[in-house]
């Protein structure tokens, strides 16, 4: 076969434009012993592919085990659980406490909780009414920045004219 019949078939098949006929006509070639040695990458590459094609798998295959039933059992049990869970929070919301039924220790100790939170509270609006101030110091803050901006581009065509005198 031609070298350059060889060549273009080469050219057609990196393409992949080659079909069936041709491409045995190219494994054929690089089967011979007497390649040219601008060839010699085309026939490794053909003779790792014919010697991939003879292969073959001869391992076998391992089937997946069968899951056990413990699996299947934990799922129930898991289920079991979560549901015993939601039945004794339900049957808890329905069996809520009112102040009459509260110890004299649980009452006192209600009562001090809510006279420490209303402390909390009180000091707390103490303390936010003085940040009104602050607030709108912040405010005037933001708008000044804002405003630099301008002061910027100000200067920079202030620049320009300076040098350009």
């Amino acid at each position: 076969m031609a070298l350059n019949n060889i060549e273009q078939l080469l050219e057609k098949y990196d393409n992949a434009e080659t079909s069936l006929a041709e491409e045995a006509q190219i494994r054929a070639y690089f089967a011979q012993e007497e390649v040219p040695a601008h060839l010699e990458s085309y026939k490794l590459l053909f003779q790792y592919v014919s010697h991939t094609k003879q292969e073959q798998f001869t391992k076998d295959v391992p089937l997946q085990p069968k899951r056990t039933k413990v699996y299947q059992w934990i799922s129930v049990a898991a289920v079991a659980v979560l549901m015993l869970g939601a039945y004794f929070q339900v049957t808890q919301m329905n069996q809520t406490k009112t102040l009459d039924d509260l110890s004299h220790e649980q009452l006192m100790a209600y009562n001090q909780t809510m006279e420490v939170f209303n402390l909390v509270s009180t000091k707390l609006n103490k303390g936010s009414a003085h940040l009104g101030a602050l607030d709108l110091v912040s405010t005037k803050l933001n708008e000044g920045a804002e405003n630099l901006v301008y002061v910027k581009e100000f200067n920079k065509a202030t620049n320009k004219i300076i040098k350009n005198k």
